[in-house]
């Protein structure tokens, strides 16, 4: 969240993307894969709007391959279609 407000001003950039990161790694320690999959999504839409798509694919497309199902859930179609739209 507190990326997300830090993306509002538009000139902190770099701090929500470590708040994104500080949220991946967390989520990480805690096994907590869905909140690790919607902070990295939050990230790869950021690194897709400064460049970094190639970044950002591999990031997303690591996290969305552990999943083996609820592929039709919001978050899942979401990271999909922002693989799909990176790869472009």
């Amino acid at each position: 969240m507190k990326g997300e407000l830090l993306l509002l001003g538009k000139s902190h950039s770099n701090g929500a993307e470590r708040c994104f990161r500080e949220a991946i790694v967390v989520s990480k320690r805690q096994q907590a894969r869905l909140w690790e999959l919607r902070a990295t999504i939050r990230l790869a839409r950021l690194l897709r709007d400064t460049n970094r798509r190639d970044e950002a694919r591999t990031m997303l497309a690591d996290i969305y391959n552990w999943f083996t199902e609820g592929f039709d859930t919001a978050d899942l179609k979401d990271a999909k279609a922002l693989i799909d739209q990176l790869q472009a």
